[in-house]
């Protein structure tokens, strides 16, 4: 991918920089100079990831417009229509992740937040419940997990994924685990990451216990 990242680059004038990343190289790494800052919560890069534990099951063709474009008409904005996974598919993989972290309780890093916004975000769009009344797919994902993504919980214990995706997840850590995940949130709310629709993370929250509830029902 390189080469042909290099020559496209060099093609449209583009200034950016490309770097291999990972304990395999998997990651290509392009790094832009942007063209404002904010708060420094958001790289100035973009991270291309390439590997063989990621089925891409379901999928689809999926529209993708610029956020802008309705706002100012004088401008034709791209549009692309990449394959994409179904955002069933999505919602429970970030469950799961989620379901880890509060089973670990421990912060697994910056910007990391934007899953439980995510999770939100679907159940009001109504992906959420086309997910979880998808039992199925539900148990594919603990399956592929159980294989590729083996976690521990705060007890060494094996994270068991198919009793998560059916009656034990956890979606809203305890204690002082929700401490940091508010501490990111609010970080990128100031960035500017959500500028259409900014929920309050006590909404956030709300909304994954519901889901949460939901799923466990």
């Amino acid at each position: 991918m390189v080469p042909i990242l290099l020559s496209a680059l060099q093609r449209d004038g583009v200034q950016a920089n490309l770097s291999l990343a990972g304990n395999e190289n998997e990651k290509l790494i392009l790094a832009y100079k942007p063209i404002k800052v904010g708060t420094g919560y958001t790289a100035s890069t973009i991270q291309l990831e390439f590997g063989g534990r990621a089925t891409g099951e379901p999928h689809q063709r999926h529209a993708v417009t610029c956020d802008m474009a309705p706002t100012i008409n004088e401008i034709v904005f791209p549009k692309a229509h990449p394959l994409v996974m179904d955002a069933e598919r999505t919602f429970w993989e970030k469950a799961t992740a989620a379901h880890v972290y509060c089973r670990q309780g421990r912060w697994r890093g910056e910007r990391y937040s934007r899953h439980w916004f995510d999770l939100a975000a679907m159940a009001n769009s109504g992906h959420a419940q086309a997910a979880i009344s998808n039992r199925e797919l539900a148990y594919a994902v603990a399956q592929h997990k159980s294989m590729f993504f083996p976690e521990k919980d705060a007890n060494k214990n094996s994270i068991d994924y198919k009793a998560a995706v059916s009656t034990e997840i956890q979606i809203v850590p305890d204690g002082s685990a929700l401490a940091p995940l508010e501490k990111d949130y609010m970080a990128m709310l100031e960035d500017g990451l959500l500028s259409t629709h900014q929920p309050s993370f006590a909404e956030v929250i709300t909304k994954c216990l519901e889901l949460q509830s939901t799923i466990n029902r």
